[in-house]
């Protein structure tokens, strides 16, 4: 597939919709109450940004579609182990979300001791630690070796723009982020829809190694998953036909999620104090091809890029116009 770098979404700014929240890399904007909605509903729009190390990285072509037509597919066959928060998708940027209070607790599964973060369990068991995350990990493990069953690493949710702090389940009780009841359902459902998603994957020929899950509370105290789920910026895949000889050789598995551009970056300097040197335009087509790989073999379904509208920007107006402000 010829990719056109120039068609690209790095932003979703449109005035007419109300009450805008640009994150890293979604705009969202909420819509006031209304029937069958007593809290409103959330336009949460994927651009093409990618982000890592707690800054934007670049724009990449078609990367805002993948994330939410992955994020869609996983949705509808979830379900049935976790209801979500979709209402609807306008665009295939877009998902309208019925608009939930998002809990404080980012839920991360880990199956796998990997990582290049610095709260990734590798980065810190190669320093030495054992016990994190209210875990004790065996001695003895390799880079990227298959934990002995996952595991969940909650972090806080840092909705000020700080970093997210690592968590114990006894943490996340005593500081009154989640009662007990949640805390045991949240945790139920992470390790669940984990399992279905490593299944999955597996017949794809695909290992799923980690992923993060938000999960918010309705008007009715119901606990809902939201934001995305497995798709390749929430979630890590590796090729299974590489596994076994990257373990043994003591290298990355191949992959095609974002840890493709964070390893060129960090490879050039230090992410999280240097400034980030300019990508060139063979990485954004790689990193753009890479993203679009992930949703044929996630889905095993051929990836059209919608290439309606003058811009991605103006068929997303167009799209969304019914929900402007009058």
């Amino acid at each position: 597939m010829v990719i056109d770098l120039s068609r690209v979404l790095p932003e979703a700014r449109i005035p007419e919709l109300p009450n805008p929240y640009f994150g890293k890399v979604r705009d969202c904007y909420d819509l006031p109450p209304s029937d069958g909605f007593p809290n409103g509903r959330r336009i949460l729009i994927s651009s093409d940004r990618i982000s890592a190390f707690d800054r934007i990285l670049a724009a990449i072509p078609c990367k805002g579609q993948v994330l939410t037509q992955v994020a869609r597919w996983w949705f509808d066959r979830t379900a049935d182990i976790c209801a979500n928060h979709v209402v609807a998708y306008p665009d295939p940027n877009a998902v309208i979300g019925r608009r939930v209070s998002i809990l404080p607790v980012e839920v991360v599964v880990r199956g796998y001791l990997a990582g290049t973060t610095s709260t990734s369990i590798l980065t810190q068991y190669r320093k030495g630690a054992r016990e994190m995350y209210g875990h004790r990990l065996p001695e003895g493990l390799r880079d990227n070796e298959a934990l002995p069953h996952a595991i969940i690493t909650p972090t806080s949710k840092a909705f000020d723009g700080g970093h997210d702090e690592p968590l114990t389940a006894a943490d996340i009780l005593a500081q009154g982020l989640l009662t007990q009841a949640q805390w045991e359902e949240v945790s139920d459902k992470a390790l669940k829809l984990f399992a279905f998603g490593q299944r999955v994957a597996a017949e794809r020929g695909l290992i799923l190694v980690d992923t993060k899950y938000e999960f918010g509370v309705d008007e009715t105290g119901r606990i809902l998953l939201a934001d995305e789920i497995h798709t390749p910026d929430s979630s890590r895949y590796w090729i299974a036909d590489g596994y076994e000889a990257a373990l043994a050789g003591g290298t990355r598995p191949p992959s095609f999620d974002k840890d493709v551009i964070r390893s060129w970056v960090a490879a050039r300097c230090d992410p999280y104090k240097d400034p980030v040197p300019e990508i060139p335009p063979e990485m954004i087509a790689q990193t753009a091809g890479v993203y679009i790989e992930a949703y044929e073999r996630i889905t095993g379904e051929a990836f059209l890029p919608d290439t309606s509208g003058e811009t991605p920007l103006a068929r997303l107006r167009e799209n969304l116009a019914p929900y402007f402000q009058r």
